[in-house]
């Protein structure tokens, strides 16, 4: 992780395939393009490889979950459980559609715990987005029945998650509705871009809708296509959707690499007694894009992630990080906003008064390595002798 170090002319030439016979717009325009559909033709990659019914590319991640979350009817006054250790974007879409995001404990998966989720479920409550971090995945046998026992949408938010499975299944296939990111960061990247995924044929027709101003695409002539249900722009564009073909026939590539040198970190990880390793409720599904660890207390996850910046880099002590921790986020902590939003209007928690201890306790001693697809073996190895250096 990231699928851009692998970048090499398989991108440029599905790019110049657009850029010479295609059109750059996703729809229409059948004449000029001569058959080059990349959206299409990525849309249809994934449904072949993550075993799902559907599956619609849309500009980002951000607007993925947004579209998830509007297309189940989430909206004015409902309320989503979210986790406080997550990318921002989880929080500010459930904000955008206009619901109110409720803060729920993680356990030591990094994710959502069944129990955090059954101890914020309120009468307002409609439902409970998983978000499966750093390349693992949550319980979710556990999760699903709870959403299940409570009538409530079950939404994955598999952005850090491409190509990870759950008794093999693939996340963000497993609820209701899932959501893929396909930023410069991630696992495959069109630089930027997401995607909706679903089982469900009623909730795919609200989906392709709402993704492009509510056009229902019935038909050749855009002008004349109808407009069942409002909508906004979240389309990917051709370009986009190019890159993304070529990283998608990468994927395994990719997974292959992250599982290899991440199983080389963990095994030396696991020989210090003062290391827990995260824990995993399906190893095999792993993604791989991060080993994740936790040090017995703040004091010393803080300076063994200090040592070993200095000597590796690319270690994140999230406790401190501004962007993934509800601890950092001023800004939703006081609904920071350049214009009202629905919850101005509405009850809501006080978010800078969200007590979490057992999230607060377990992030406070976590450290994530990332996993670059470009190591040598002489770079695992460098890594293997700085921990024997700094731990032990």
């Amino acid at each position: 992780m990231p699928g851009f170090e692998l970048f090499d002319h398989q991108e440029r030439d599905e790019v110049l395939a657009v850029m010479e016979k295609g059109f750059t717009f996703r729809y229409n325009f059948d004449a000029m393009r001569h058959g080059i559909w990349k959206a299409r033709e990525m849309e249809q990659m994934l449904r072949d490889k993550l075993q799902v019914k559907h599956a619609h590319l849309v500009s980002s991640g951000t607007t993925a979950l947004h579209t998830a979350l509007a297309c189940s009817g989430i909206g004015a006054g409902d309320e989503v459980i979210v986790p406080p250790f997550t990318f921002v974007a989880t929080v500010e879409a459930v904000l955008m559609a206009g619901a109110i995001p409720v803060f729920a404990e993680i356990d030591d998966t990094l994710c959502l715990s069944p129990e955090g989720i059954e101890a914020a479920i309120t009468p307002r409550t409609k439902a409970v987005n998983v978000v499966h971090m750093c390349g693992g995945m949550a319980r979710m046998d556990e999760i699903k029945a709870i959403c299940d026992r409570h009538g409530l949408v079950l939404i994955e938010d598999a952005c850090q998650a491409t190509g990870a499975t759950y008794k093999g299944r693939a996340l963000g296939t497993i609820g209701d509705v899932g959501a893929l990111s396909f930023d410069s960061v991630k696992t495959i990247s069109c630089g930027e871009g997401g995607a909706v995924l679903t089982n469900n044929d009623d909730l795919y027709e609200k989906i392709h809708m709402f993704t492009d101003h509510g056009h229902d695409h019935i038909g050749t002539d855009r002008g004349a296509e109808g407009h069942p249900i409002m909508g906004t722009n979240y389309r990917i564009s051709e370009l986009h959707a190019a890159v993304g073909v070529a990283q998608l026939k990468k994927l395994d590539r990719i997974l292959a690499i992250q599982r290899r040198h991440k199983a080389k970190l963990k095994a030396a990880l696991s020989s210090f007694g003062e290391v827990t390793l995260r824990h995993l409720p399906d190893p095999a599904g792993d993604n791989a894009g991060f080993v994740s660890f936790m040090l017995p207390n703040e004091d010393r996850a803080r300076a063994v992630a200090q040592a070993l910046n200095s000597k590796i880099g690319g270690v994140f002590y999230w406790w401190d990080n501004n962007w993934h921790y509800l601890r950092n986020w001023s800004h939703i902590k006081q609904l920071e906003a350049p214009n009202p939003l629905p919850i101005h209007t509405m009850a809501h928690p006080d978010y800078a008064q969200v007590q979490l201890p057992q999230s607060d306790a377990l992030i406070s001693r976590t450290l994530s390595i990332l996993i670059s697809l470009k190591w040598t073996e002489a770079d695992i190895q460098a890594r293997i002798d700085a921990f024997d250096e700094v731990l032990r």
